[in-house]
This record gives C-alpha cells, sequence and structure tokens, in this order.
C-alpha cells in the first residue's frame, strides 16, 4: 500500500471516529439539556482540533511502523486526489445550502453548525470511498 493510499485510509479513519467522539459526547448533553443551553462549541472545537493533531501524529507513527517506498505522489495518485476532491466538495456544498436555508428560517445555530461539521464529515468521507475505490480498482480513468 502506498502513501498516499495509506494516509487516505487513515483520514477516513480519524473522521468517522472524531465525529462519533464528538456525537458521544454531546448526545448526553442533549438528553439533559435544552439544544439553546447545550456549549456545543467547545466540544466540536476540541473534537475538530484532536482529529487533526490525531491524523497528524498517527501519519508519523504509521510511516515509522510501515514506512511506504515513495512518499512523493505520482500522476495516479495526483489525479485520484483530485478526483476524491470533487467527489467530496458535493457534501461541502450541500452542507453551504443548508446552513445558508437554516438561517433563513433563523433556526438556531446550534443547527447550523452542527449541520456544517456533519457535512464536512460526509464530505470527508465520500472523497475517502472514492479515492480507495480508485487505488483498488486496478486501473483509474478519470470521471
Amino acid at each position: 500500500m502506498g502513501y498516499e493510499e495509506k494516509g487516505t485510509w487513515l483520514y477516513l479513519v480519524v473522521a468517522v471516529v472524531g465525529f462519533g467522539v464528538y456525537l458521544a459526547l454531546l448526545l448526553p448533553r442533549l438528553a439533559t439539556s435544552a439544544v439553546d443551553e447545550v456549549d456545543y462549541v467547545p466540544l466540536m472545537l476540541w473534537t475538530i482540533g484532536g482529529a487533526i493533531v490525531v491524523t497528524i501524529i498517527a501519519r508519523i507513527l504509521l510511516e515509522i511502523v510501515f514506512p511506504s517506498e515513495q512518499t512523493k505522489p505520482d500522476q495516479r495518485d495526483k489525479e485520484i486526489e483530485r478526483t476524491g476532491e470533487r467527489v467530496g466538495n458535493s457534501f461541502v456544498v450541500i452542507g453551504a445550502l443548508a446552513a445558508l436555508i437554516m438561517s433563513w428560517f433563523e433556526l438556531d445555530w446550534f443547527w447550523i453548525a452542527n449541520t456544517i461539521y456533519l457535512c464536512f464529515v460526509l464530505s470527508a468521507i465520500l472523497s475517502s470511498i472514492t479515492r480507495l475505490v480508485a487505488y483498488r480498482a486496478g486501473g483509474f480513468q478519470s470521471w
């Protein structure tokens, strides 16, 4: 498995686990408090920041334990990256549109922020899966 593919697996796992941790910490607070009383911002910031730190440390450790022969991406890696980002960015756009519509109806900031966060996570998952399928498909064709 190449350097870029390992990084994609790591990105996928951290995105899913990081959002899972966020939900595991948030849902008990929602069970005991009203939405407008839940202090979700520090929790969201810590889980996003934690995911970034974990990704960096895990990537370093992964390369120490299982070193890649080549760390510089080739043309195939670049095409796969580009395609994965194009596919994943659809959820960023969906999240932005959802947040815009929610703001028109003056929904609570909690819902707007969490919708955007969810769409970022879905974007990471979708782009990672797209890349992994492209890596595993044998040949890669630009779509």
